[in-house]
């Protein structure tokens, strides 16, 4: 598996849970346990979870006393965004061509039954 930090960051957004976990840290700072709360799954599990996210750099952990809140880091997000925003033209030109294109079948379509032609 490629190890640069786009393809790291790509890979950790792969799971569901992950992302859960990320939309969960997009409201604010949370425990472990307070994370796991959600998911039928074990606090064991979450933290392995928390620490594909942290080795992406997608989160990061506090110490308060006991506690380590973890909290999102938004740069690793950004950057996949900017990537992901490079082909949103070639997207949108493409679609724009695709939609031309069933215009016009569908005008010679209704063009050929008005003349009794399918």
């Amino acid at each position: 598996m490629a190890d640069d930090p786009l393809s790291v960051t790509f890979a950790a957004l792969a799971d569901p849970t992950r992302r859960a976990i990320l939309a969960r840290l997009a409201e604010g700072e949370a425990t472990v346990n307070e994370l796991a709360e959600p998911f039928s799954i074990s606090v064991q599990a979450v933290s392995k979870h928390l620490k594909v996210l942290e080795r992406a750099g997608l989160i990061s952990r506090g110490r308060h006393a006991q506690w380590r809140p973890c909290r999102l880091e938004t740069a690793p997000l950004a950057q996949a965004s900017q990537w992901i925003e490079r082909y949103q033209a070639v997207w949108a030109d493409r679609f724009d061509r695709l939609d031309r294109e069933i215009r016009q079948i569908q005008r010679r379509r209704s063009e050929g039954a008005e003349h009794g032609r399918d």
